[in-house]
């Protein structure tokens, strides 16, 4: 291979270089591009106020509120109570609340051992009237375990419940009390089950 030969094959193999390089450029440009398109797409909307998606999504949450089974035509007042047998310190963090029945809450109870050892304990709930306990849905609630606490150790723990919109519309408050016992005492093998834990 002569010298022009050598020449003509090295421009070859530069612009073929040049060409790959291109080549990986734009393939690079394409995929920065089509990443940066739904963030860009998402601010395009913001500015214009044109967002077919996000309106779509605000009706489904219109229409979820609309078909919730809250009856804000009334208020039942609930009232939170504790007691406790043994070495324990139990209060709810709230006296009261006003809720609509067929809303969502969470009240959290506070327990203390304030003794020098560790103890174990569970609650048991109560319903005042008797009849709200069949209306009241409890979700989330520490009555369903047992707990063990550390010497003075203090705890809060969650109740969510639901009341049932076919409450009877004559209870107009429930009382929700528990008492907390503590468990491996003589004649206290475990939490009483069934209707009270419920």
């Amino acid at each position: 291979m002569n010298h022009s030969e050598l020449k003509a094959s090295g421009r070859q193999s530069a612009e073929h270089r040049a060409m790959v390089t291109k080549l990986i450029t734009i393939v690079i440009c394409m995929f920065g591009f089509g990443y940066a398109l739904v963030p860009i797409y998402k601010k395009l909307c913001e500015v214009t106020g044109i967002n077919i998606l996000a309106f779509r999504e605000k009706e489904n949450t219109q229409a979820v509120i609309k078909n919730s089974q809250i009856d804000t035509s009334r208020l039942v007042t609930v009232e939170f109570d504790a007691n406790v047998q043994g070495p324990w310190r139990m209060l709810p963090t709230k006296k009261s609340l006003q809720i609509h029945p067929g809303q969502l809450t969470t009240v959290m109870y506070e327990i203390a051992n304030q003794q020098d050892r560790i103890i174990t304990g569970q609650a048991i709930p109560s319903y005042a009237p008797k009849n709200s306990m069949a209306h009241f849905r409890k979700i989330e609630c520490f009555c369903f375990t047992q707990h063990t606490l550390a010497a003075h150790e203090v705890k809060q723990y969650p109740v969510t419940f639901v009341i049932d919109p076919a409450l009877p519309k004559d209870i107009s408050t429930i009382t929700l009390s528990y008492t907390f016992f503590e468990l491996g005492l003589p004649g206290i093998k475990q939490a009483p089950k069934g209707n009270l834990g419920e």
